[in-house]
């Protein structure tokens, strides 16, 4: 089983490109899972068509311990399997804690064993890198981190404060560092900005995606545009991306 974290600031295409790269890896044969951990709990909505999934977070507040596996999880577009932690009332609570929750929650009901991901994505909202937005990095969970960023400056400073903690973690057996993905905004000097936050922390940019209007005409259908647009240039973008994340951690697996 493969675990990757993919981290970015707010509103950097992040839901939108691991949910593509979710379709691209079940395009595959390969059993996908997708975790969203991000208080807004709308990773996965293009893989459902727009309807949401309940919130770890909420079930667990209704129901405590009562709660039910098959009320956290649904599924998506090609079986990826949906869940989302969810997150506190806006100013109450800490919303990490729907994250350690959603976790705690899937490993003590047994979701791994029942599904049996090949991989397993977590999608985590990157403006602030508190413990429970760490919690993805943390050994027993993800294997990787990798970084979605624009050339945008505070997308970059945003993606050095995600690899900032990866690296204060890197003694403690968690997460290491993947690599960097461009989601370009078409801003002066960005593929060389991005290249600078990558050689600053020892790594590679493993993909780039272009700026598309398909993206959005295939959100307005509430769709990926894997499935909105599968024989795009686009499509075959997040195709090629899919690839180099698990060639990067099946290459760690091996070493």
């Amino acid at each position: 089983m493969i675990k990757i974290a993919v981290y970015g600031k707010g509103g950097i295409g992040k839901s939108t490109t691991v949910s593509n790269v979710a379709a691209a890896l079940s395009e595959q044969g390969m059993k996908v899972m997708q975790i969203g951990c991000d208080p807004k709990a709308d990773s996965t909505i293009l893989l459902r068509h727009g309807e949401s999934v309940t919130t770890v977070l909420n079930l667990y507040n209704q129901k405590k311990q009562n709660m039910k596996l098959e009320e956290m999880i649904k599924t998506g577009y090609r079986n990826v399997v949906c869940v989302e932690a969810g997150g506190p009332t806006p100013g109450l609570g800490c919303a990490g804690r729907g994250i350690i929750t959603a976790l705690e929650k899937l490993g003590e009901l047994g979701a791994y064993e029942k599904y049996q991901p090949d991989v397993i994505l977590y999608d985590v909202l990157g403006d602030v890198v508190c413990g429970g937005f760490s919690m993805p990095m943390r050994k027993g969970y993800a294997d990787k981190v990798f970084i979605i960023t624009s050339g945008e400056n505070m997308a970059i400073h945003a993606g050095a404060n995600i690899a900032m903690a990866v690296d204060n973690f890197k003694n403690r057996g968690y997460a290491s560092l993947g690599g960097i993905i461009l989601n370009r905004r078409n801003v002066p000097r960005e593929e060389e900005k991005v290249k600078e936050l990558a050689d600053d922390f020892h790594t590679e940019v493993i993909g780039s995606l272009d700026h598309s209007e398909l993206v959005l005409k295939a959100e307005e259908q509430g769709k990926t545009l894997l499935e909105a647009y599968p024989d795009s240039e686009m499509a075959d973008e997040y195709r090629k991306l899919a690839k180099e994340i698990l060639k990067v951690c099946q290459e760690e697996k091996e070493c």
